[in-house]
């Protein structure tokens, strides 16, 4: 069984950084995308970053792009998420998901659905 368990979150000022982690076991974690999303209070649950099985390839929302780094260590079965200059807009509950399955060159999954497993998310506030 696959379990994912996000840890990390916390409430932090504007401008602050903060380091997400999601340590997974029971599956073969090296191989597939491992990816972060978030849902904001009222709203879907949004795309943020993903990143292959030895971290060559990342992708990233636009939101986020500059400010967020994805990085995974497949020997601690962790992947990561340093999130830096936070806004109040980034405040949500970020939840990292395993794809659990592989990807050819040039197509990653940014989608719900493109994920097999997920962890229970860690809260992000945000304060201005």
């Amino acid at each position: 069984q696959v379990q994912l368990v996000e840890s990390g979150g916390g409430l932090v000022q504007s401008g602050d950084s903060l380091r997400l982690s999601c340590a997974v076991s029971g599956g073969t974690f090296s191989r597939y995308y491992m990816g972060w999303f978030r849902q904001a209070p009222g709203k879907e649950r949004e795309f943020v970053s993903t990143i292959n099985w030895n971290g060559g390839r990342t992708y990233y929302a636009e939101s986020v792009k500059g400010r967020f780094t994805i990085s995974r260590d497949n020997a601690k079965n962790t992947v990561y998420l340093q999130v830096n200059t936070l806004k109040p807009e980034d405040t949500a509950v970020y939840y990292c998901a395993s794809s659990g399955r592989l990807y050819s060159a040039g197509s990653y999954p940014n989608r719900e659905y493109d994920y097999a497993y997920w962890g229970q998310g860690t809260q992000v506030t945000v304060s201005s």
